[in-house]
């Protein structure tokens, strides 16, 4: 623990979880969803958790369980995908590493331009922005899977986009924890 009582984010370990208090504890998970510290609150009264997979599966029945408006808010606080410096200084730490790693701030001037005119189209069918776990995904991978998903229907896109959100999450929560079986 750090001088003020909380576990470095680096050191978080299930049994840790499982003895912070309230404030602790959604300061430590508050932001595997992306800026919804609700999700982790919705779970604290299930600990002990006994894997990674079955606090994962917690949050993620949170965030499904959870009303249609306030899921629409989960989905609008994910940042677009761009390899725009401006703009990733306005993401989280999680969604910039994320990017990083995909590969989207060394994009070319062609994957630029794909990527801000498909999320444009995006954003004006759907109202969202494109969510897709981008681990292990090159930026042509994610250009080709924004195109296929303008063809969704407003529904499909939106669960899908849900599902990518516990992709995200479980991502973070898997870098997050230490010391824990999945």
């Amino acid at each position: 623990m750090n001088k003020t009582g909380h576990c470095a984010k680096s050191s978080i370990t299930l049994d840790w979880l499982a003895h912070a208090d309230e404030a602790q504890f959604i300061d430590a998970l508050g932001g595997v969803f992306e800026r919804a510290p609700w999700v982790a609150k919705a779970v604290i009264a299930l600990r002990p958790f006994t894997s990674i997979n079955a606090l994962s599966e917690a949050m993620v029945a949170a965030m499904f369980a959870a009303p249609h408006e306030r899921q629409r808010a989960l989905i609008a606080a994910h940042p677009p995908l761009t390899g725009h410096a401006r703009a990733r200084r306005a993401m989280t730490v999680h969604s910039r590493r994320e990017q990083q790693s995909a590969g989207l701030d060394a994009c070319t001037d062609e994957e630029l331009q794909a990527l801000e005119t498909l999320n444009e189209r995006y954003r004006m069918r759907f109202g969202l922005p494109f969510i897709i776990a981008v681990k292990g995904l090159s930026p042509a991978q994610i250009i080709n899977a924004l195109r296929t998903r303008l063809d969704n229907t407003p529904q499909a896109e939106f669960q899908t986009s849900l599902e990518q959100i516990a992709m995200i999450a479980r991502f973070r929560l898997d870098a997050l924890i230490v010391g824990s079986i999945p």
